[in-house]
């Protein structure tokens, strides 16, 4: 994939990371309860739903940062932000049979659908130079 189009697909999923992840920390029980089903308005449940969705939301805050200023570690961070969504989809599938069966195969699709994406952003990105950062773009 080329460099524009893995960036802007980068940026999708980045915000629609950050808008999950925010849906999850202040509404814990209906962000939940598509996965979960019912024991998503459990407080210890809503604990780690709000954990998760701030991992999210600073996965999905440093992802956009990093590829709006191009910097290099962009790719560093869709990555990592892939590799969560990965995670993701591996404990749905060990949970699959018990999850709600209604939304499990929607759930399943959007963890691999999110870790795919990333993926394949990733592998467009390369390894992009920050000029301000970059030592050989200085003129000595």
């Amino acid at each position: 994939m080329k460099r524009a189009p893995s960036r802007k697909l980068a940026q999708a999923v980045a915000l629609g990371r950050i808008g999950i992840g925010t849906f999850a920390v202040l509404a814990p029980g209906p962000a939940t309860r598509p996965w979960i089903g019912p024991v998503a308005n459990r407080s210890d449940v809503q604990l780690l739903a709000r954990v998760t969705g701030g991992r999210d939301l600073a996965l999905g805050i440093g992802s956009l940062v990093a590829l709006v200023n191009e910097t290099s570690d962009a790719r560093a961070w869709v990555l990592a932000s892939g590799g969560a969504d990965l995670v993701d989809m591996v404990a749905t599938l060990a949970y699959f049979s018990r999850l709600p069966r209604w939304t499990r195969w929607g759930i399943l699709a959007s963890t691999f659908g999110a870790a795919a994406c990333s993926l394949v952003a990733a592998s467009g990105l390369g390894d992009t130079k920050h000029p301000s950062t970059d030592p050989s773009s200085t003129i000595g």
